[in-house]
């Protein structure tokens, strides 16, 4: 009998825990696999930087970056329908409280946005939205710990002390062509 309530209060946990409101990291998950979509995740080993040659604020900047998972959809001429549709699925999710909006430049069928989620000091998230009606669209969440808008000026000049790996970037060559 006891067993039961157990099972009965962990059930019920489950379910008050699952939270329906759409995300980015849930629109992200169901659409990597769609034909439409590329997906990527990208690591910090991307950059291929000489960690002995960066500075002390650079390195903290580096070590607050986590990773990057980047979506984007291909237009093509037989899924515009479903373009629209995915791209306002976005612009609602982005819509959300959580994402902070930081700047945005462009029209609503044609621009971008950098929003974040978390403090100004303690940003878990960079969401970087853009869209172009010729091409498609593309989203990329910069994870990290405890980032902040200096570290990711920071992260700037880290990028150009890189050399980057374009192996990690091939699948986005796709959408490019």
């Amino acid at each position: 009998m006891k067993a039961t309530y157990g099972m009965a209060l962990l059930f019920s946990l489950f379910l008050i825990s699952c939270n329906s409101e759409p995300t980015l990291q849930k629109y992200f998950v169901e659409n990597t696999e769609n034909k439409n979509f590329i997906a990527l995740d990208v690591s910090p080993d991307i950059l291929n930087v000489d960690k002995t040659k960066l500075s002390i604020a650079q390195t903290d900047a580096l070590k607050s970056f986590d990773k990057m998972n980047v979506l984007a959809f291909k237009l093509t001429d037989t899924n515009k329908a479903e373009f629209e549709m995915e791209r306002a699925k976005v612009d609602l999710i982005l819509k959300d409280k959580k994402y902070q909006q930081l700047m945005k430049f462009g029209s609503g069928k044609e621009g971008a946005s950098v929003s974040f989620v978390g403090t100004d000091e303690h940003i878990e998230e960079f969401v970087f939205f853009a869209n172009k009606k010729e091409n498609g669209f593309a989203v990329v969440r910069v994870l990290g710990t405890d980032m902040n808008p200096t570290s990711i000026m920071t992260m700037m000049s880290v990028l150009q002390q890189s050399n980057i790996d374009l192996e990690q970037l091939k699948p986005l060559q796709q959408l490019l062509k």
